[in-house]
């Protein structure tokens, strides 16, 4: 509800009078949803300072380093929680009971296994072909198995597509690896966790018999945990403003994932491994340090600091213990690691980092576990598109819930030509 009022007035003359809207926390917003009758739009690129909807799953205080999952915060969730436990929170919006949860991990698992069809969608890809470029193209095309299930003004339907997609993005993600490596496709098996299942497809060959250590399959369950959702980041706007047009939930997530194969995006973990492999050696650690310090030198450090969290990431001090506990349980032996490590001190204890706030983010540490566990950095997306598949679709499910809902249209200023007469060819 409007508790007070903006005024817009421009040279002195008063335009409109806007409600301000509350919410429960957070930064309150003003409703310009009339200010294009008063001949005026809002000019916002990158949606800084713009609220695109109303929603009740996600809260995020980068100023405080707060992220909460319905009321829920971030680290008590990794610390006390699963993954499917967080994807029925998200999905319902309170935390379930035993019984609740049991039902819930039950649909969850039998719903892991994918048609078989699926199978020769890979391969009519390329050997060489991105993971990420296999993963969105074979999400979308699920829709073409599930005809009779894709009414979205249907709450049972969308929730069936909820649970169909959050069960097999992991087996169509390990199908992705195991092609490009050309291994054959592992099926998924009932007996495993979420993430010891997707542990097994990724890794396990017909050879011989694959063990999950429990520590990495704790390690997994909470980098999937860390990234179910983050608000209106660029890839959940994307399924939004797809999912406004009436688009089906396949297509949708598909939509998310091409948004998120963006480096700028979901590609931060694997940019973060870059960087580690540009330096090499942790003889090197001083030299880009100071290069990093250099005001006019090209070199930035990557995983440090984030454009929300303005103290701290709160994901990172859950995963920065997980990431030390993964080293522990594998022994490696890896100078990249080294690195990591060695920078993560630097961060951590360096005046000029400390001041600026450039700590380690949830991107660097995932990256030093993904890689210490085996799995290559062109999964990394496609690991980051899996866990956040659930909000997702959430805030799809979310946004069709909610009456007087419109297609999205945003609007621009306008700065090509105007009135020009067209000559034609022949003149």
């Amino acid at each position: 509800m409007a508790e007070s009022k903006a005024l817009l007035s421009i040279d002195g003359k008063e335009i409109a009078e806007l409600p301000v809207l509350k919410g429960t926390a957070g930064t309150d917003v003003i409703d310009i949803r009339t200010l294009g009758s008063h001949g005026y739009f809002t000019y916002d690129p990158g949606f800084l300072a713009t609220a695109s909807c109303e929603s009740s799953i996600t809260f995020i205080d980068g100023g405080k380093g707060i992220l909460q999952h319905r009321g829920y915060p971030i680290d008590n969730l990794a610390k006390e929680a699963d993954y499917l436990e967080v994807c029925y929170i998200l999905l319902n919006g309170e935390a379930p009971n035993k019984e609740q949860y049991e039902e819930f991990k039950i649909i969850i698992t039998n719903h892991t296994m994918v048609h078989e069809k699926i199978a020769h969608f890979f391969h009519g890809f390329l050997p060489d072909a991105h993971p990420m470029a296999m993963l969105c193209g074979v999400v979308g095309a699920l829709s073409s198995f599930y005809h009779s299930d894709l009414d979205i003004n249907d709450p049972e339907q969308r929730h069936r597509s909820a649970h169909r997609l959050i069960a097999k993005m992991p087996t169509i993600a390990a199908m992705a690896y195991k092609y490009s490596v050309g291994q054959p496709f592992v099926y998924p098996r009932n007996d495993l966790t979420y993430a010891e299942n997707f542990l097994h497809m990724m890794f396990s060959v017909p050879a011989e018999e694959y063990k999950v250590s429990p520590i990495i399959a704790k390690a997994m369950d909470r980098i999937f945990t860390l990234h179910a959702d983050h608000e209106q980041n660029a890839s959940t706007s994307t399924v939004r403003l797809a999912g406004s047009s009436g688009a089906n939930p396949y297509a949708c997530i598909a939509a998310g994932i091409a948004s998120l194969w963006g480096p700028a995006h979901g590609g931060a973990n694997e940019a973060c491994l870059t960087m580690l492999e540009e330096i090499g050696d942790i003889s090197r650690v001083d030299e880009y340090v100071l290069k990093a310090k250099d005001k006019d030198d090209s070199f930035r450090l990557m995983g440090f600091g984030h454009r929300v969290y303005k103290n701290f990431d709160p994901r990172a001090t859950v995963m920065r213990e997980t990431c030390h506990e993964v080293l522990a349980e594998l022994g490696i032996n890896d100078p990249l690691l080294d690195v990591a490590m060695a920078l993560e001190k630097v961060a951590l204890e360096d005046e000029y980092f400390v001041q600026r706030k450039l700590y380690p983010n949830v991107d660097f540490y995932s990256g030093i576990i993904l890689k210490a566990i085996g799995i290559p950095s062109s999964m990394f997306t496609v690991i980051f598109a899996m866990s956040r598949t659930v909000g997702w679709i959430a805030h799809w499910d979310e946004m069709l819930s909610q009456p007087g809902q419109k297609i999205g249209r945003p609007r621009q200023k306008y700065t090509g030509e105007i009135d020009r007469t067209f000559v034609p060819l022949s003149k």
